[in-house]
């Protein structure tokens, strides 16, 4: 392996091939330089064209994960590269102290497709949260109630990585070794309204929900529950939040998923798929909700730059464009009937089929992380998530033909986790 440092030289800069150094002799062993947060598959992608990934050793894999549901569009797609690439060989950030051409246009598109007036551009679905947990509070405080900073969550979210949207995501794992809780947040049951009636107290300020749970295992807020938070809302008068982060820029079969239950929601986030694979949030609001974020209250240094926007603005292009979005809620149905044929036939690994549009969950009977396995051995890219659940996730540009190439290696992985579960039966029984 080879890696390149810089040389300087009078005149200017030269690179320099040096060999990395865990290849030295009697070097540490040092496989990375990267904190090892993450458990990473031994495989490394090296481009991508559609729904296609293809690694370094030439091996080409279906993509039923999208980055987490990141790649809305596919890999490399033209329209984006080629906005990229435009927008590169002219501008690639100012700041915040100048005018934003392309985040005002992308801004009055997105309010113009949603029920906002006003957005705030991040680099990220948790910043994005950060905004809205600080708008939400801010109003309350501009209202004259700045003693209502509490935020109602529900057991299973997940909202981001940071102090705050740990907290507001309530989960043990995420929390632990990283000090005090950041107060402000309570968390509820899922789908029960009573609890949350009678959770509202003089503090409280905003409920905050994701109408589709992601990493909490693709489960669906009933909309009779999403109608009913709006209601409490409205008679104690506090805002709504949705975190459509995973959910939103079509992936459910609508623009934004609260559509589905004909919710309008206060404020919404979203992130992944608005970039298409480039880094890129936003905070979505009503005038009034976003009342209290005046000059000087809230702030990113790279949120809202050139390239995001021109990039979100492609992004747009397609999404927004005639019957692009109607077309993802008819996939997702084909996908959701042909995953039912799947547990049909392996009930004894695929328990259920939950989810809308282009998010699925498959909740299985093995682990995640097996079903996942054995998918990639049929060189097919899937995602776990809590609760038992496996996401499928392809890009909002897949083909009904790719659909069904990814129902013959599901059913391929099915059966060898089928063989290895028989195999183990048998060696317990000798």
């Amino acid at each position: 392996m080879v890696f390149w440092r810089v040389a300087v030289q009078q005149g200017g800069f030269s690179f320099l091939s040096v060999p990395h150094p865990a290849e030295i002799k009697g070097a540490p062993n040092l496989s990375s330089a990267i904190v090892p947060t993450y458990a990473r598959v031994e495989i490394a992608f090296e481009k991508g064209e559609g729904c296609w990934l293809t690694t370094v050793d030439g091996d080409r894999y279906l993509d039923f994960g999208a980055g987490i549901a990141v790649a809305s569009l596919g890999h490399s797609h033209p329209h984006l590269v080629d906005a990229l690439m435009t927008q590169g060989g002219k501008l690639w950030h100012t700041s915040n102290l100048f005018q934003m051409p392309g985040g005002e246009a992308l801004a009055r598109r997105l309010t113009d497709a949603t029920f906002a007036d006003l957005v705030f551009f991040t680099n990220s679905g948790a910043e994005a949260n950060e905004a809205a947990i600080k708008m939400a509070r801010k109003w309350q405080s501009v209202e004259g109630h700045p003693e209502r900073y509490r935020i109602i969550t529900f057991e299973g979210a997940f909202h981001g990585r940071t102090l705050a949207t740990i907290a507001a995501g309530g989960q043990a794992k995420y929390l632990e070794g990283f000090g005090p809780k950041v107060d402000g947040f309570d968390q509820l049951p899922l789908g029960d309204l009573d609890a949350v009636k009678a959770a509202v107290t003089p503090q409280t300020g905003a409920i905050l929900i994701e109408p589709i749970q992601g990493e909490g295992g693709i489960r669906v807020v009933p909309p009779a529950f999403l109608r009913g938070l709006r209601e409490i809302c409205d008679e104690h008068g506090l805002l709504l939040i949705l975190d459509e982060i995973q959910t939103g820029v079509g992936r459910s079969g609508r623009f934004s998923a609260h559509e589905l239950a004909g919710v309008t929601p206060d404020i919404m986030t979203l992130a992944k798929g608005l970039g298409g694979g480039f880094p890129l949030g936003a905070c979505l609001a009503t005038a009034d909700a976003a009342k209290g974020l005046t000059t000087g209250t809230h702030g990113t240094t790279f949120g809202g730059n050139p390239l995001a926007m021109a990039i979100g603005n492609a992004v747009l292009d397609i999404v927004l464009a005639p019957g692009f979005v109607e077309r993802v809620a008819r996939l997702g149905l084909v996908l959701r009937q042909k995953l039912a044929e799947l547990r049909d036939h392996h009930p004894g690994i695929i328990e259920e089929i939950r989810g809308e549009g282009l998010i699925v969950g498959l909740k299985v009977k093995v682990t995640p992380a097996a079903f996942a396995a054995a998918a990639r051995a049929e060189k097919l890219l899937t995602i776990p998530a809590g609760d038992n659940v496996v996401r499928v996730l392809p890009p909002l540009i897949i083909s009904e033909e790719e659909l069904t190439e990814g129902m013959r290696r599901l059913d391929r992985a099915c059966e060898a986790l089928e063989g290895d579960i028989a195999a183990a039966q048998k060696g317990a029984a000798q």
